[in-house]
């Protein structure tokens, strides 16, 4: 069986699809980056740590453990362009990518395009690990009653307004105000932010789905554990995530933190603009 290589991000995501596949007796090789990936996601597997930019180590490293198939899983905190120590590598392909870069989903692209010039296969996380993707429906929690439902569709809308842009994944509404949205610091950030603005009455909610034509093998959206309890921690009264494309890591327990935190969480197909 060919090996597959992980490009690991931080969180428990990166780990979770090792042991999955290692556990289907598949090869598994980690690239793992300073600052950014977490020292459990490596532990015991054949791994290699390099800095941001090193794009040539990085695909040299894929071609030495013989990985036909690539995952990219979990968040990493985005530095300027001018702070990495970009090799030849990825300097060519930022100058082709152009102005693509300056958005998340645009400069995830170009990783993946120059991944797969080199002659791998990027694949997403749910071929890898089946079952992760949110259905849609009420996962835990209270139904949605008139306010909530108006403070949904204030989010959705502000979403396809922000991720046409490429900017962010998530939003946080109350009363059908726009606390926050999702930018450069992630969602745990970017809950807190709102929690320090929110005014009194019911809570926000926490509203997060894929930005227009996103790259569907990269950065999906994501919650579990963590961000259950920043949306408790920050006062918020739910969460509602996009069904069939957002995963949620380690649903029992996600859905348990729920449940204890006294939210809601709602997996719901977000419809285009209008």
């Amino acid at each position: 069986m060919s090996g597959l290589g992980i490009v690991a991000g931080g969180g428990v995501l990166p780990r979770r699809i090792a042991e999955t596949a290692a556990a289907a007796g598949r090869p598994v090789f980690v690239v793992a980056f300073e600052g950014h990936t977490d020292a459990e996601t490596v532990a015991g597997l054949p791994h290699v740590w390099l800095k941001l930019g090193q794009t040539n180590a990085a695909l040299r490293a894929l071609r030495e453990a013989d990985c036909a198939d690539v995952v990219m899983a979990g968040p990493m905190r985005r530095p300027t362009l001018s702070s990495l120590s970009l090799d030849f590598r990825s300097m060519t392909a930022l100058a082709r990518a152009g102005s693509r870069v300056f958005g998340d989903d645009g400069l995830l692209s170009v990783i993946v395009e120059e991944i797969e010039r080199e002659g791998f296969q990027v694949v997403g996380v749910e071929d890898v690990i089946g079952g992760y993707l949110a259905p849609e429906g009420m996962q835990a929690g209270r139904s949605l009653d008139a306010a909530d439902e108006r403070d949904v569709a204030r989010g959705i809308a502000a979403l396809h307004a922000v991720g046409g842009a490429d900017i962010g994944q998530a939003v946080a509404v109350q009363e059908g105000l726009v606390l926050a949205v999702e930018a450069i610091e992630g969602t745990d950030a970017m809950i807190a932010r709102a929690g320090a603005l929110r005014r009194p009455g019911p809570g926000p909610v926490l509203v997060k789905g894929a930005k227009p034509g996103q790259e569907q093998r990269a950065d999906r959206p994501t919650v579990g554990e963590a961000t259950v309890a920043a949306a408790k921690a920050a006062g918020f009264r739910g969460i509602v995530v996009e069904a069939g494309a957002t995963l949620v890591i380690d649903r029992e327990a996600t859905v348990g933190a729920v449940e204890a935190a006294g939210l809601f969480l709602l997996a719901r197909r977000f419809a285009g603009p209008t």
